[in-house]
């Protein structure tokens, strides 16, 4: 992740980091680390972060971002009032104002969602050659090397995407490693022993020590209908082990991950929103 800038004004603080995704094929700066006491104050210093960076060549912005879409961004939007959830971004709903009095608009839309861990899986066929098993937490920054070469392939046509470097990629999961159920965090191999689909999924300790909801956190595959075969046995292992509900966390609006939840009963209990805008 590139290095930041501190920003202050009176009542509100952001960082401004100058290597983001792009908007629209723009030179891109990204407004981060987002804090305000009233919408007003967080507007104001928004608008005046837009000059500077207007001032400097930059011609759009992005946020609330901290850099990129590997660390933190977006706001909560929408919510039926239920708690966060573990790794949840959350925040005060002048903050949301803040950006919407900014004359920045919405470019990018999320959202979470609830099911019951025994809903009927996928019938689809599992993709033949393939080999399911569970992380090995022994060979832990191995198996997320791994799983950092997949994620930069599969998620190259996200939206705002930009590549991430391995460091960084392990410094982000290593907080996560002593909470995660390896038996639920999931690898799909093909016949050479290559990664050909991965599912990382981890409690949701937000709930207690004894937590009756789970969160798939992500999935990705380079074999078509390999993310099916580990939803469905993450979902069977979610059930097996107690946990009542899964949760679908931070899927972009129109992603395939979006559909196929609603489709399998999934429903949206937050959205989420990125702001962006030329300058």
């Amino acid at each position: 992740m590139s290095a930041a800038e501190i920003m202050t004004g009176e009542g509100a603080s952001l960082a401004i980091y100058r290597e983001a995704p792009s908007l629209e094929g723009a030179q891109t700066s990204a407004l981060g680390q987002f804090q305000c006491e009233s919408a007003d104050a967080g507007a104001r210093l928004i608008r005046a972060a837009m000059e500077r960076l207007k001032g400097e060549g930059f011609d759009a912005v992005l946020g609330p971002m901290d850099g990129d879409t590997w660390g933190k961004h977006r706001l909560v939007v929408e919510s039926d009032g239920r708690p966060a959830f573990l790794m949840e971004p959350s925040n005060p709903a002048h903050y949301v104002a803040a950006f919407e009095a900014s004359g920045l608009g919405i470019v990018s839309r999320y959202v979470s969602a609830l099911r019951p861990a025994d809903v009927e899986p996928s019938r689809s066929a599992a993709p033949a050659g393939l080999r399911l098993r569970a992380f090995d937490k022994v060979r832990a920054e191995e198996e997320l090397a791994r799983i950092h070469a997949l994620s930069l392939s599969a998620f190259s046509s996200n939206h705002f995407y930009q590549p991430i470097s391995l460091e960084d990629f392990l410094a982000s999961y290593r907080p996560v490693l002593g909470v995660i159920d390896p038996e639920l965090v999931l690898l799909a191999e093909d016949t050479a022993g290559d990664l050909a689909a991965f599912l990382f999924a981890v409690p949701n300790y937000a709930e207690g020590q004894a937590p009756k909801s789970v969160i798939l956190k992500t999935y990705a595959s380079r074999v078509k209908g390999a993310g099916s075969m580990l939803a469905n046995e993450f979902h069977a292992r979610a059930q097996a082990r107690g946990f009542s509900d899964v949760i679908h966390a931070l899927m972009h609006e129109s992603n395939l991950s979006a559909l196929h939840s609603d489709k399998t009963g999934g429903k949206v209990f937050r959205r989420y929103a990125l702001w962006g805008g030329r300058l």
